[in-house]
């Protein structure tokens, strides 16, 4: 099955609008979710210690979807426990989902845990990042946070590497010193939220000479056919391997860090502890640019996030 790619471009975890609503539908969403082809559709509200069931979660994103895959296949390779999938759930609802006992594991970001879980201020230490919600969550809901998967899933900005190398530009302090003189493509969040374009023109002294607002799918496009010179990016994004695209390096750390990691219901953990020996197995396994590849290859060229998971387990001989 083929994704919409604007739908597979809409990446959620950072975008909580209306969360607080959205979640309170929660549990009414999960009685039917699991609806894309190819995942299985629940049985029940959440999994079954007792009988060997574990539920997996998953965002409505092309990464979350590839990540849920990759835990599918790797519990079933690796013990005898009965999978049940829920994915393609709004990034509030994942949460909510796994708070109240509707799923058991999913893959979240250390920044989305920080930030929009535990409402904590920003912090740019990746270390002390993973630190923080692993110790929060864990006295906080019982949920253990795993050990990172590896790759880091934070906002950047993204230039055509011909322009970018044409200009002299590797960073944002170098973008910023010639921004006056350039069109900015974004999404309406990035210009509204106070800790992106806000905060990069605070910190970075960015001043650009247009801000041109525009869907979510449609600022690749715009930057390949040079109506834009720069846009916000996520620093997985396929379309930045497939359209010759430069990240520029946040020399002074603006964004926070958003390292991928499975989380896991401690009560499932004391049930079937064999799951963090055989999660751990991902741990820093996976990279940035990896990543890149594997969303490319669902959102860009059509494959199945099952089929991209199964192939990056085997080629790393995990399968």
């Amino acid at each position: 099955m083929t994704y919409p790619k604007q739908q597979n471009l809409k990446r959620k975890r950072k975008r909580w609008i209306l969360s607080a609503t959205i979640a309170l539908l929660g549990a009414a969403l999960l009685a039917g979710c699991g609806a894309q082809p190819g995942t299985n559709s629940a049985a029940s509200s959440g999994s079954s210690t007792s009988t060997g069931t574990v539920v997996i979660g998953g965002k409505n994103f092309t990464e979350s979807q590839i990540m849920a895959d990759m835990l599918d296949l790797m519990i079933k390779k690796y013990t005898h426990l009965h999978v049940v999938m829920k994915t393609w759930l709004d990034s509030a609802v994942t949460w909510n989902a796994l708070n109240t006992g509707n799923i058991d594991l999913y893959v979240e970001y250390t920044g989305t845990g920080l930030v929009n879980i535990l409402h904590d201020p920003v912090n740019n230490n990746p270390n002390t990042v993973y630190q923080t919600v692993k110790k929060q969550f864990q006295s906080k809901y019982h949920v253990t946070w795993l050990k990172p998967l590896g790759f880091n899933d934070t906002y950047a900005m993204a230039m055509r590497q011909s322009e970018a190398k044409r200009l002299g530009i590797t960073t944002i302090s170098q973008l910023a010193a010639k921004s006056g003189n350039l069109i900015l493509g974004s999404d309406t969040d990035f210009t509204a939220r106070a800790d992106t374009l806000p905060a990069m023109n605070r910190v970075y002294g960015t001043h650009f000479k247009s801000v041109s607002t525009m869907a979510i799918g449609l600022k690749y496009q715009a930057l390949v056919d040079k109506k834009v010179d720069v846009i916000d990016a996520f620093s997985t994004d396929g379309q930045i391997p497939a359209y010759h695209l430069t990240i520029l390096q946040d020399n002074k750390h603006l964004f926070p860090p958003y390292y991928a990691a499975p989380i896991v219901r401690d009560s499932v953990l004391a049930a079937h502890p064999q799951l963090k020996t055989v999660l751990d197995k991902l741990a820093n396994k996976i990279s940035d640019s990896e990543m890149q590849k594997m969303n490319e290859a669902v959102d860009l060229q059509h494959q199945r996030p099952m089929t991209v998971a199964k192939n990056w387990l085997t080629k790393h001989g995990l399968l």
